[in-house]
């Protein structure tokens, strides 16, 4: 672990102006708007060396807000979920903000909630593309906060979740008990906030072992991309025990069966809501398009769930029909109520 430092000024100016490129405006967006740096926080960047023209500039812009900026390289990660090296971790609790553009996801490791739990803020940009930032980090957030707190408020009231699919999708199970994440989806300002960027999406852990039925992905999967057969996955008991289909689902398998039965666990289910963003094979962007939802397996453990495995691994819907405690909310991938400014 190299521990680094930036504090000097870099020619750029504290307001966005004509001057600046459509991806110099999103950077300094994340930093005014999605995280509110203020002057005179310590701020740590963690990355490794997949991503490192593009913290080049996260850095260039970074010290027009803090000049306490600091940036770590860590080796890239095998899975997603993978915890960072224990040097790292420590290094996090020291930090009120903290920005992860790494190649494989960090959102759900135990470093990441440690790091919250002392007040640190947290924005992931998993395996994050400079296009994704063009497209989906300058939004109406205004907009997309209402819907997102409209599906939270149906979420955490609701007991039994049911989603269906063109494709094949007849899965069913419980969310009783547990609260939807996501409100602020994007927006990281106060203490202990985290999540990723772009943000878009209303997510929540099921309950352990409820989940019946069959999950037909056919738009993409974390740390594989795009489908090239649409993968079934039959769940009983909360787990899925068989996943069929072309080499993406043999790819998916690998990875599961390399961390156990635990990484087979129904971990989230989540709802996109980002207008900006579109399906391109990387599911930091792909679970936020709006129409789709999305599942996970693997760890839930950073959401209000129970289950503790170094995986997490998404699996992309398109055009779903879901219901709540057999109340119709998306059908054929549009949203049956009406928002303020939706």
């Amino acid at each position: 672990m190299v521990l680094m430092k930036m504090a000097k000024n870099t020619g750029y100016t504290k307001k966005v102006n004509s001057s600046f490129k459509p991806l110099e405006k999103a950077i300094f967006q994340i930093f005014k708007t999605n995280l509110a740096v203020k002057n005179n926080e310590k701020l740590l960047i963690v990355f490794d060396k997949n991503k490192k023209s593009l913290v080049n500039l996260f850095l260039k812009i970074g010290v027009l807000f803090t000049k306490n900026i600091d940036s770590i390289e860590i080796p890239v990660g095998n899975v997603n979920g993978e915890e960072p090296p224990s040097e790292t971790a420590k290094q996090m609790l020291n930090y009120n903000i903290e920005i992860m553009i790494t190649t494989k996801s960090l959102t759900h490791t135990k470093a990441r909630k440690n790091a919250c739990k002392k007040g640190a803020r947290i924005a992931t940009l998993p395996n994050i593309l400079e296009a994704t930032l063009k497209r989906a980090i300058n939004i109406n957030y205004k907009e997309m906060l209402n819907l997102l707190k409209r599906l939270a408020d149906i979420l955490d009231k609701g007991n039994k979740v049911k989603i269906s699919s063109k494709k094949g999708t007849n899965l069913t199970f419980s969310i009783s008990s547990r609260k939807t994440r996501g409100r602020g989806s994007g927006l990281f300002t106060k203490k202990g906030d985290y999540g990723n960027l772009p943000g878009g999406e209303a997510f929540i852990a099921p309950l352990e072992g409820s989940a019946e039925g069959i999950c037909m992905i056919d738009g993409s999967v974390g740390s594989i991309g795009k489908v090239d057969k649409p993968i079934t996955i039959t769940f009983k008991k909360g787990y899925a025990l068989n996943i069929t289909g072309g080499s993406s689902a043999k790819k998916l398998n690998s990875l599961l069966n390399k961390a156990g039965r635990l990484s087979r666990n129904l971990a989230e289910f989540g709802i996109g809501t980002n207008k900006g963003a579109k399906i391109i094979g990387n599911m930091l962007e792909d679970e936020k398009v709006i129409g789709t939802c999305h599942i996970a397996l693997g760890n839930n453990m950073g959401f209000g769930g129970k289950v503790k495995v170094p995986l997490h691994i998404d699996g992309l819907i398109k055009q779903p029909t879901i219901f709540v405690d057999g109340k119709k909310i998306m059908d054929k991938g549009k949203f049956t109520f009406k928002t303020k400014n939706i």
